[in-house]
């Protein structure tokens, strides 16, 4: 079969656009070989052209001028990698309406101008391929858009954030307080200089939001995902939940119930510690998806880094130059805004299991004034905890877990419970997330 030449173009050329033009530059050969496409890598934009990179360029290559890419007629593929929102909106939909296909990994812009980018791709009659925008190298998008095709998808639970997960698991396997899991993750390149995106849990809304709409086909906003990140997280919580049973993770989780209602939120999220998504450690990701016919089903694989998401990249790149990617995107259905927005579940609403540590005054009466508390708003205990011994100040850890619960009801009791005198610091409230085991036998 003949080769078919493909250029693209590259806007961006920092950490992860250096790993594109080394893969299309490097593995030219093995690609053509492959699928018939001989990638070449006609233009690269960047506003900084001196600095070295790890990858060489062709003489006449690199430019600070944009439009040498928007007015070459033989560029057919654009890839945004800049990063941020505002510049890169833009210059996404300059490609599209300069008759470009566009790649990109951008989650935080897909999440946030989603929407408005695919009706100008539609209206221009090109295509948005972003495997690369929610979990690295792990080809997630694909997985959900073609390969659960057949599927009703009835709900994903997550692991989509390597620096929280980093931090988590050294927390937890290590015994490390929450800053000094962090600053290791700062020292090893896991984590930004500011890693409030990470932490916070705005990164792995980003990706929810991307990863929802695809997969229960709604358009959807940030403002539909509820969003708690894990920044006042304690070793000793950790430590309490798995004598328990329980492993911590910060979870982003998607459910559609029987009245195509969904629920989007990412918080800490106790699991239990024989569940696949405990055993996920270090900086890596994993999203486990429940569909009406395959059941479940997992994905796991490295989900950032230069490499794993040139990875994904260069996929898009090949299936955009395939045709598949347009065929896809242009079959892509999303129920509009004004028909899901009432079909977005309040975090309030919510029904789960939940761990509440008190430190509590070491003295007679004090469980049985809890346990008021917690009948008085409709709360059933399943387990508890206390250790022998004395805390600071006189206190003792006392570790509740309770049945499944509305969460406006835990929110009340645990205002209710701030106001005993016997209790000396602000409860300590963590979900509980009951994910299911497709399981043999």
């Amino acid at each position: 079969m003949a080769e078919k030449k493909v250029k693209v173009g590259l806007v961006g050329f920092g950490t992860v656009g250096c790993g594109v033009a080394k893969l299309i530059t490097e593995e030219a050969d093995a690609i053509a070989a492959k699928t018939s496409l001989r990638l070449e890598l006609a233009c690269v934009v960047d506003i900084d052209t001196q600095s070295p990179r790890l990858v060489k360029l062709a003489d006449g290559i690199l430019t600070n001028d944009i439009n040498r890419l928007l007015d070459d007629d033989t560029i057919q593929i654009g890839v945004e990698l800049v990063g941020g929102t505002d510049a890169a909106k833009q210059i996404q939909l300059k490609l599209l309406e300069a008759g470009k296909d566009v790649v990109t990994a951008n989650k935080a812009l897909l999440a946030e101008y989603g929407n408005e980018l695919m009706h100008c791709a539609h209206k221009n009659g090109r295509c948005i391929a972003f495997e690369a925008s929610c979990a690295g190298g792990i080809p997630i998008i694909s997985g959900i858009r073609t390969g659960l095709a057949a599927n009703e998808i009835r709900a994903m639970y997550g692991i989509v954030n390597g620096t929280c997960n980093y931090i988590l698991s050294n927390m937890t396997s290590k015994n490390e307080d929450f800053p000094e899991a962090l600053s290791q993750a700062q020292k090893l390149g896991y984590a930004e200089a500011d890693p409030t995106l990470d932490i916070g849990g705005g990164d792995s809304a980003h990706k929810l939001a991307i990863l929802a709409s695809i997969a229960f086909g709604y358009e959807i906003a940030l403002d539909d995902i509820f969003v708690e990140g894990i920044e006042s997280i304690s070793k000793d919580d950790i430590c309490y939940g798995g004598e328990m049973g329980y492993c911590l993770k910060l979870l982003a989780i998607g459910q559609k119930d029987k009245d195509n209602r969904i629920s989007l939120r990412i918080h800490p999220s106790f699991i239990a510690k024989d569940n696949r998504l405990a055993s996920v450690n270090g900086s890596f990701n994993a999203v486990s998806i429940f569909g009406s016919a395959v059941g479940q089903v997992m994905y796991y694989g490295r989900g950032a880094g230069m490499m794993p998401t040139a990875s994904a990249i260069v996929a898009d790149i090949i299936d955009v130059a395939l045709g598949n990617s347009a065929t896809t995107f242009r079959h892509l259905c999303l129920k509009p805004r004004n028909q899901t927005a009432a079909l977005i579940e309040k975090i309030d609403n919510l029904v789960t299991r939940f761990y509440i540590r008190l430190m509590a005054k070491d003295r007679p009466g004090v469980f049985a004034q809890v346990g008021k508390v917690l009948a008085e708003n409709a709360i059933s205990i399943s387990g508890a905890l206390q250790h022998e011994g004395q805390g600071p100040d006189n206190t003792v850890p006392v570790v509740i877990t309770t049945h499944p619960t509305r969460q406006s009801k835990v929110t009340a009791a645990l205002e209710d419970l701030d106001k005993l005198d016997t209790i000396c610091s602000r409860p300590v409230c963590i979900r509980i997330v009951d994910i299911p085991e497709d399981k043999e036998g």
